[in-house]
């Protein structure tokens, strides 16, 4: 009777040992998420975002050229903001109107470099323009745009008399879907 339960008790623990040890294994690797994998995150994520914007101003002087999608032909806005934003594999609506439908809204004092910020003429206009945050500081808020009169530039949007009072949303293309 001894060895018979002394078996039973030696396969029964080869049995546990053949299934805990690669659980235990495959365990191994997960752990919960650190204050240092979110700090982590958060610098790959505001990286993008200055390499996104050091990529945009590489186009600065580019010349408008209305439907323009390429540096070779000139830039729209929109036509502006796709490009460079392809480039970081994020895939935009061809105009500016479609463009302010994708990625989440962003109150205008929470901008970051990266997002897009879209004009109206009124509150009963569709949206015209698209322009690029490149900052957003005690300085202003500088935005990167293609114009029909000067091509690719950089504005200090809430000290332009023009694009200022046109301002009707922020969007958040680069981090809307965990990117």
């Amino acid at each position: 009777m001894n060895k018979d339960f002394f078996r039973l008790l030696q396969s029964a623990c080869l049995f546990l040992l053949v299934i805990a040890i690669p659980a235990c294994n495959a365990l191994r690797g997960i752990r919960p998420e650190t204050r240092e994998d979110r700090q982590t995150t958060t610098d790959r994520k505001q990286e993008l975002r200055r390499d996104v914007v050091s990529y945009a101003q590489q186009f600065k002087g580019t010349r408008y050229a209305e439907a323009g999608k390429t540096p070779k032909t000139g830039f729209d806005c929109s036509g502006f903001t796709g490009y460079v934003l392809r480039n970081f594999e994020v895939s935009l609506s061809a105009s500016s109107r479609d463009q302010a439908k994708q990625g989440r809204i962003v109150p205008l004092k929470e901008a970051n470099p990266g997002d897009l910020v879209f004009f109206r003429r009124s509150d009963t206009t569709p949206v015209f323009h698209v322009a690029m945050i490149v900052s957003n500081d005690r300085d202003g808020i500088k935005i990167i745009h293609s114009t029909n009169t000067r091509g690719v530039v950089v504005d200090n949007l809430l000290e332009n008399s023009y694009w200022e009072p046109k301002i009707y949303q922020v969007r958040d293309v680069l981090n809307a879907n965990g990117k």
